[in-house]
């Protein structure tokens, strides 16, 4: 089978004018700047190879620049001295902003990453504008509370009275995957900036272009200079330069668990705090008296949403006996009807994975898999011109201990098992090194909520999967993650708790 992929480009005037810039300078301070050392980095359609642009590709000294802009900023500028109400008026225009470029944003979404168009169009863009939009409420509600003692040391006729103040973290670096590039790069931003913290923001190197189109709308909203500071370049460089920076105070990492360790130990020079959403492993279970009609399409969609590249995609399948060949059939025929095609194509379903790379590593898992004994009931095949897409694969006779059951393969790739139990079903969801989400499909909701209760991943969802809202904390267990973006618990990550204790 061949794949013919036309070379499609942007038909939105706002991307069109953007792209055609051709370079496009990274954000220091109040400047847009290139690299020190004049160095520039292709981005380029993973459908097609076409070059989009060029972006400067930092270095150590870019990132002592922008943290120094945002130090500068964060010690002596307006955004920490703002009011709560002011800063939310900002950070709401930003997600007005995005909604006035959602079709911009989205098409060149499409162009550097990948994905179907209406993914960032009805998806992730808007998700992107309700993550500042929320957090634009929750500036408003950060506060202390009072503590009543019982201190019986304090000089006669004197009280105590002890209160705590929540006051930002600092100066934070913000390093986001290229999956979902907007809306992860606004579960970072939004809330970091709601607490009052100023930013140093490092996308990916496959997918920069959104990041640096956000940072012009951010200082349309009024964001101060240096608030926000955007150094693009390859992760082993400025990433590692930023976890490792002694004026650094807070890294909020997305990423694979490899590179979060990595992270881990260059932040503890200084000690710094770190927040780490990595690596998953997503199981899906469903129970004999699940409504097929739901968890065919929703266990398909687990898996397939932007061609697998979801770090909660429900890559495991754990089906009861019962209905084992019912479910794993009706998927299969959804994987097999599914369009490939390029992202701004009418009509696709699955586009490229983010570059030839991804690909090649998740044809090496499937076709590892094969080899080992599993069986490609649909899929299994790398195409495309360019070498980036991957057919949705269902693979069955697959053995616990395998390494497509047990590693992360984050392409549209699921692998399914028979139970004949949910206690069984629970033992092998939870025998992970991963514990990022779950999905439970029944009628019974006590089976339901039993098991959301035993599983051990930072969500579960009952009769669904992907549903997110930036009210809802995600993260991770085990080695999934430490802490939670999106809701308020997002805040906690950029505030600390300062204790005052008087004598009155």
């Amino acid at each position: 089978m061949t794949l013919d992929i036309p070379a499609l480009q942007a038909s939105q005037p706002a991307a069109q004018a953007f792209l055609a810039r051709g370079d496009h300078p990274m954000l220091l301070g109040d400047q847009w700047v290139g690299a020190a050392s004049g160095d520039w980095m292709e981005t380029v359609d993973p459908a097609t190879g076409a070059v989009l642009g060029r972006f400067p590709s930092a270095a150590a000294v870019d990132v002592d620049r922008a943290v120094q802009a945002a130090r500068a900023a964060f010690e002596h500028g307006a955004w920490p001295a703002m009011t709560p109400a002011q800063r939310a008026k900002i950070l709401w225009r930003v997600g007005e902003l995005i909604d006035q470029h959602i079709d911009e944003l989205s098409q060149l979404e499409t162009l550097d990453q990948g994905k179907p168009l209406w993914v960032g169009r009805y998806a992730e863009i808007p998700g992107a504008a309700e993550q500042f939009r929320f957090f634009a409420g929750q500036a408003q509600r950060i506060d202390g509370q009072t503590i009543p003692t019982s201190i019986n040391y304090q000089p006669p006729g004197k009280q105590v009275f002890a209160y705590t103040l929540k006051q930002p973290v600092g100066v934070v670096a913000a390093i986001v995957p290229w999956n979902s590039p907007l809306v992860l790069t606004a579960m970072k931003l939004a809330p970091a900036l709601a607490a009052g913290c100023c930013v140093v923001l490092k996308p990916a190197e496959d997918t920069s272009l959104t990041a640096l189109r956000l940072g012009e709308l951010l200082l349309q909203a009024g964001l101060p200079p240096g608030v926000v500071n955007i150094v693009t370049g390859l992760g082993h460089v400025v990433g590692a330069a930023l976890s490792a920076h002694a004026d650094v105070d807070k890294i909020s990492f997305t990423g694979s668990t490899q590179v979060g360790r990595a992270v881990l130990a260059a932040a503890g020079g200084n000690l710094k705090k770190v927040t780490l959403e990595l690596g998953g492993k997503s199981p899906v279970i469903v129970m004999p008296d699940a409504d097929m009609d739901l968890a065919i399409p929703g266990a398909a969609n687990a898996i397939f949403f932007n061609s697998g590249q979801v770090c909660v995609a429900g890559s495991r399948l754990y089906v009861h006996r019962a209905v084992f060949d019912e479910l794993v059939n009706g998927i299969a025929n959804i994987a097999r009807g599914m369009t490939l095609g390029h992202g701004l194509a009418a009509g696709t379903q699955i586009g490229p994975v983010v570059s030839r790379k991804q690909a090649d590593r998740i044809n090496g898992h499937v076709q590892a898999a094969l080899a080992d004994g599993a069986r490609a009931l649909v899929g299994g095949r790398q195409l495309g011109p360019n070498g980036t897409f991957i057919e949705p694969t269902v693979l069955v006779d697959v053995r616990p201990e395998m390494a497509c059951v047990r590693e992360e393969i984050f392409g549209p790739v699921v692998v399914a098992m028979p139970v004949d139990s949910l206690e069984q079903a629970l033992a092998l969801a939870n025998d992970s090194i991963y514990g990022l989400a779950a999905s439970i499909w029944t009628r019974d909701l006590s089976t339901a909520h039993r098991a959301a209760a035993q599983l051990k991943t930072g969500t579960v969802w009952i009769n669904s999967h992907l549903m997110y809202d930036a009210s809802l904390p995600i993260g991770g267990v085990k080695q999934s993650g430490w802490g939670r973006e999106s809701g308020q618990a997002a805040v906690d990550n950029y505030l600390e708790t300062k204790t005052v204790c008087a004598v009155i």
